[in-house]
């Protein structure tokens, strides 16, 4: 469909350097006929790039970051899931975040990048929220809580070696829990005294989950850093987990803080 001229001018920009998509844009060509050319010219100089093997910790002994990990399993148990959608050959981790949290959103992906390093990530955006997503086939190796179902109606329990990272990294595990499913928040009261009237600030975290399991590993974490922690069931089921002794609140602003 387009003559020998066009491809010629089309590669000179690309090996000059020039994007893809600007080269499609300015020559008026489909950007999927822009990237074959580009894949054919390389091939035909033996430029191709290998395809990079993905490796991983439990099944090649590939080096995991530990504390990026603790914080992703946080995450996953909160708001992520596995699925396996019939177009695809491989599994994908995604994990819904708000947008109301931009700093959580790019902490998050730093996360799954250190994880899975030879892995792409992408976004993809909903109302309100950006799905994280990553796909790996060693998905079920490195979360084996995924199975059937919702995570609250089937056991969620940790393998021993997730135990031992969770203890060694509890305050990484503890904010990725806080960053999906918890918050912290300050509740105000008035109180006159001498004729005068003061207000009092007193903040507090929160962490709500349906699974009584999840809510164990949790406060499990708590009790391990020495922070307090009090519950009580909704007529949902769901259970919050509220930290509310200063000495607590004090602790979890130094290793969690509020959300950004």
């Amino acid at each position: 469909m387009y003559d020998i001229e066009t491809r010629r001018r089309a590669l000179t920009l690309l090996r000059g350097g020039a994007r893809n998509a600007d080269v499609a844009r300015d020559l008026n060509i489909p950007l999927g006929t822009i990237g074959y050319w580009k894949h054919a010219d390389r091939a035909k100089r033996g430029e191709t790039r290998a395809r990079r093997t993905s490796t991983c910790p439990r099944c090649d002994d590939r080096e995991l970051d530990m504390p990026a990990y603790a914080y992703l399993l946080g995450l996953y148990l909160g708001d992520g899931h596995i699925s396996r959608p019939r177009q695809h050959r491989t599994p994908s981790l995604q994990i819904s975040l708000d947008d109301a949290w931009p700093g959580v959103q790019q902490e998050a992906r730093a996360s799954v990048r250190a994880v899975f390093p030879g892995n792409a990530t992408c976004w993809v955006r909903k109302a309100g929220c950006r799905n994280l997503k990553v796909y790996s086939k060693h998905l079920p190796c490195l979360f084996p809580q995924h199975g059937p179902g919702r995570k609250h109606e089937r056991r969620i329990a940790l393998e021993g070696w997730q135990e031992e990272i969770v203890g060694a990294h509890p305050w990484r595990f503890i904010r990725g829990l806080i960053h999906s499913d918890g918050s912290r928040i300050v509740n105000g009261a008035e109180k006159t005294i001498g004729g005068r009237t003061k207000r009092y600030e007193y903040p507090r975290y929160f962490f709500t989950n349906a699974s009584d399991d999840i809510v164990r590993l949790y406060t499990d974490a708590l009790d391990r850093v020495g922070a307090p922690w009090r519950s009580r069931r909704r007529r949902t089921g769901a259970q919050d987990v509220s930290v509310a002794r200063r000495e607590a609140v004090a602790l979890l602003d130094a290793h969690v803080g509020p959300k950004y």
